[in-house]
């Protein structure tokens, strides 16, 4: 989807008479990353990324607004054995690249964006568009290509729609690509409940397996997804995501995909509030539908404490089950500047969870380690 033609059928659409104000804003991020990790080949890092972003906004008189936003990715970061051996890699890719027109109750937005919902924060079944690791605290994503459309209603209920063109990089969960020449369409309906809310969602894509190693090859697999995930207040914070993902091509173990994620929060009175949250997911791939024969579980633990107004220091567990060394953990302490970030990340990541949980950064090293970032925002 061309980003001139968007601007053009915009323009066509939008009540331009009556325009009141606009405004111009540029910004930027500045990342730059180093860590090493013992007992690995390459156990040295060294990255930057600097994410420049221009946005674009007008008001109407009728309260509408039109908004556009450009923003790249420049990136670079080399793993290496002091000082003959090393692995590198850089380039320049869009980031973000859509424009949004809103009303009172509806948005419409199109072009390279991030599309994210559903109720879990560390083990996301609904993690459908996005590739946030919970452990990044710059919660980088790229985007995908595409038309979002959503209308909020007065009791706080909404629906999504949207259409995708032009993605093929498999995404959260998934192993096999799509073909992005055939539009992916789907939507979400989420709607108010005491003490908290429901949403059901759903996707069709088309997958490509062919270039996927020990798995039949297919060129055009039609796939669903479905899910439904709520999520409470009830003094305690409670939420659940669940879907199925149905392949109509026999892939084997990768047919059908079953997902659940229970997880819950609360906040103690201690010193300056201590925060716990805890998710638990169950994952069944089997060739028939719900025969939850090949299972896997994995538990996230969260733990934040603001230390000062710029301190803060959080650590994130995670335990696969059915794996004898499955303990993965990182410590994040946090110092922010007005300005300027620094975060020093002591970890440990087994290889087995290596292959589930992964960043831009630590796709390539297990074991111990440490990263120091430090992010200047402007």
């Amino acid at each position: 989807m061309k980003t001139s033609a968007l601007y053009i059928i915009l323009f066509v659409i939008l009540p331009v008479d009556g325009l009141s104000q606009d405004s111009l804003t540029v910004s930027g991020e500045l990342s730059g990353l180093a860590g090493y990790a013992p007992d690995n080949t390459l156990e040295a890092l060294a990255g930057a990324r600097y994410l420049p972003e221009i946005n674009y906004a007008m008001k109407f008189g009728n309260r509408n607004e039109m908004d556009c936003d450009l923003a790249a990715n420049l990136y670079g970061n080399t793993l290496f054995h002091p000082f003959d051996t090393g692995f590198s890699e850089a380039g320049i890719k869009p980031y973000r690249l859509w424009v949004r027109y809103t009303g009172k109750q509806f948005e419409l937005r199109a072009g390279l964006q991030k599309i994210s919902f559903g109720s879990a924060t560390l083990l996301r079944p609904l993690q459908w568009f996005d590739d946030i690791d919970p452990t990044d605290p710059l919660q980088f994503s790229n985007g995908v290509y595409g038309l979002l459309g959503r209308y909020y209603f007065l009791n706080n209920a909404n629906i999504w729609l949207w259409v995708l063109y032009g993605n093929k990089n498999p995404r959260g969960f998934e192993l096999v690509g799509s073909r992005k020449e055939i539009p992916e369409f789907g939507g979400r309906v989420q709607v108010p409940v005491p003490k908290g809310e429901v949403a059901f969602s759903y996707h069709h894509r088309t997958a490509d397996s062919r270039n996927i190693p020990n798995i039949p090859a297919f060129d055009k697999i039609p796939e669903n997804k479905y899910a439904l995930d709520g999520k409470w207040d009830l003094g305690v914070g409670l939420w659940f995501e669940a879907s199925w993902v149905q392949k109509s091509r026999n892939l084997g173990l990768l047919t059908n995909q079953v997902m659940m994620t229970l997880g819950s929060d609360y906040t103690f009175g201690l010193g300056n509030g201590l925060n716990i949250g805890a998710e638990h997911l169950f994952l069944s791939s089997d060739s028939v539908a719900f025969a939850l024969e090949n299972r896997l579980q994995v538990s996230a633990i969260m733990v934040t404490y603001p230390l000062g107004l710029f301190d803060r220091i959080s650590g994130y567990l995670f335990y696969l089950w059915q794996d004898q060394e499955s303990l993965s953990f990182m410590v994040n302490y946090e110092h922010s500047f007005p300005k300027f970030s620094l975060y020093i990340m002591p970890y440990y990541t087994p290889e087995m969870q290596q292959n589930i949980f992964t960043t831009r950064y630590n796709q390539s090293q297990t074991g111990p380690g440490l990263r120091i970032m430090a992010v200047f925002n402007h």
